[in-house]
């Protein structure tokens, strides 16, 4: 007889992991891009979490991320599955919409130009 040991994901499992599909990514790598080129951000992680999938967004590569990205599919129906945590772990923006949710990061990369 063949044991194998249970594992996390069974095959019958209705509860698969949480991730970003292609077209959110393409938004979130858009904005990461930009920054990055900007100098603001250097590094990320990506977690494909039970019930959350979290996008992690760090300055340097360190401990702490400076922004979350989360999509938690159980707010569907309420606040909205998408939401920018910062590094203190308020909750920056919620939404149904991840470039609307995502507006509130591009406003770090506008600044004042002095033109004298």
């Amino acid at each position: 007889m063949n044991m194998q040991p249970p594992s996390r994901y069974s095959a019958n499992s209705t509860q698969m992991p949480v991730a970003f599909d292609r077209h959110e990514m393409s938004q979130i790598l858009s904005v990461y891009g930009r920054m990055v080129a900007a100098g603001e951000w250097r590094d990320y992680g990506i977690s494909n979490l039970c019930d959350m999938a979290v996008f992690s967004i760090f300055r340097r590569t360190a401990e702490h991320p400076i922004y979350r990205v989360e999509k938690d599919p159980r707010l569907r129906a309420r606040q909205g599955m998408y939401s920018v945590v910062g590094m203190d772990g308020r909750i920056l923006k919620r939404g149904h919409d991840l470039r609307t949710v995502l507006r509130v990061l591009e406003r770090k990369l506008i600044r004042s130009v002095d033109l004298d």
